[in-house]
């Protein structure tokens, strides 16, 4: 009885609440890639090709170079 009346009362913590909702938001990013691993590699193309751009475009025009990194940052869901 005393482990359920602990379980019990951890459960009531809201700290304890955040940490579960935090994990279970994570196991579900990682099942998301895990069930479309297609949109995984898109995004990371599209990274890539931002990166490279920003690469090609840094000794010219630094200002738009540093906008293409912050863009390849922002790719994928939020």
């Amino acid at each position: 009885m005393h482990t359920l009346y602990a379980l019990a009362q951890a459960w009531a913590s809201p700290r304890a609440r955040r940490a579960f909702r935090r994990f279970a938001s994570e196991v579900g990013t990682v099942l998301d890639a895990l069930l479309s691993p297609n949109r995984i590699v898109a995004e990371v193309e599209s990274m890539r090709a931002l990166q490279r751009e920003a690469d090609r475009l840094e000794a010219t025009q630094p200002a738009r170079a540093a906008a293409l990194r912050w863009q390849a940052e922002r790719v994928g869901p939020r």
